[in-house]
């Protein structure tokens, strides 16, 4: 299990710049360049997410390839006021959306008369309410098309329409005040009874501020930056400064070495775009586990909190279908061991069973009987 997540924000903010950094290598690319709707299709990449643990592992249990975590990336055509209604590239870009699992919203917070602003003018905070009035939009419109035949389907005593129907109904109120549907925080059972609808703004949202190469250094002290950050905040949602120039100017270069030794001249410890994945994952309530052995060391994407019938499942259905137990020890004992055997030797390898709560850098042998 990865996650799908789609990029959003206004023409010519450096959405499409950012994606083709984060999928360098992925074959994806979106054409960038000084002119509103440059990406006309949306472009899909698959990432490899960057987790040292799994080289680390490897270190000990030597296999013949490592396999890391991935995660998919959907750019889509800028959005401008009337999206919803089908000015720019119109609602159907906006369905692109619905698929996805979470929101990255780019913003551009840098200053540059060379690149032109749909707006004519850089305001974080005016560009974020356009596109979240546009999505609300799509989202009331979604909701309203299917409001009355609810609304029926209740009085002939269908309960679960009826169940459906007192959700929506509060959402839709919350759409109606301005407010995205997520503000209402709603709880696992009500979100499975929407979950058809695919709304736009039930899903988090992670704010991406884009930034110069000056602005990077200091992201505090850019007030683009604090305005995006105040309104992060204000929703509970997470935001990451990053230089799209930059991170563009990192994927141009093949030599890990040669990426290291640049971040370090920048004063930096690791690329934006890790800290972007990172912040994806803390989004979703995501984590890792691991297995070894000589074939591969592979990491598998699950929900933080899932038991190890479920994160067998990852692999394969039939490893959930069919699970008896787990062999399971973590990453910081295999560390701290240096072996395998050892880390059976000192009794930290356990057998777990159905109930087990897998935790992240858990390292898992799965047995099974279909």
């Amino acid at each position: 299990m990865g996650f799908q997540c789609g990029i959003v924000g206004l023409p010519n903010v450096g959405k499409s710049t950012i994606f083709n950094a984060l999928t360098a290598g992925s074959g994806a690319h979106a054409e960038a360049a000084n002119y509103p709707f440059c990406t006309i299709q949306p472009n899909t990449g698959i990432v490899k997410v960057p987790d040292p643990r799994l080289k680390k592992i490897a270190e000990f249990i030597p296999p013949q390839t490592l396999i890391p975590a991935v995660m998919t990336f959907v750019d889509i055509a800028g959005l401008v006021k009337g999206a919803s209604k089908g000015e720019g590239l119109g609602n159907q870009f906006l369905g692109h959306i619905r698929d996805t699992n979470a929101i990255a919203h780019v913003t551009r917070c840098f200053e540059n008369d060379n690149i032109v602003h749909v707006d004519g003018s850089v305001n974080p905070e005016r560009d974020i309410s356009v596109i979240d009035t546009e999505l609300i939009f799509s989202d009331l419109d979604a909701i309203n098309k299917k409001f009355n035949g609810l609304e029926k389907l209740t009085k002939t005593g269908d309960k679960k329409a009826a169940a459906v129907l007192g959700v929506l109904t509060r959402v839709r109120a919350s759409l109606e005040k301005g407010q995205p549907a997520r503000a209402l925080k709603l709880d696992e059972n009500e979100l499975a009874l929407i979950y058809e609808y695919h709304l736009i703004t039930i899903k988090p949202v992670l704010y991406v501020a884009n930034m110069d190469e000056k602005g990077i250094l200091d992201p505090a002290a850019n007030k683009y930056y604090q305005a995006v950050k105040k309104i992060a905040d204000a929703e509970g949602s997470q935001i990451v400064a990053i230089c799209g120039a930059i991170e563009a100017e990192i994927a141009e270069m093949p030599n890990a070495d040669e990426r290291a030794e640049f971040l370090r001249e920048l004063g930096m410890s690791e690329t934006g775009l890790d800290r972007v994945i990172r912040a994806g994952y803390e989004l979703l309530g995501l984590s890792t586990y691991f297995t070894a052995g000589e074939k591969e060391v592979r990491a598998w994407t699950i929900k933080r909190g899932d038991k190890a019938p479920a994160a067998a499942g990852v692999i394969h259905t039939d490893f959930e279908k069919g699970f008896i137990r787990a062999e399971v020890y973590h990453y910081d004992d295999l560390v701290a061991c240096k072996t395998e055997k050892a880390v059976k030797d000192k009794g930290l390898m356990r057998l777990e069973g159905k109930d087990y709560t897998v935790k992240d850098g858990d390292i898992m042998h799965f047995l099974f009987n279909v």
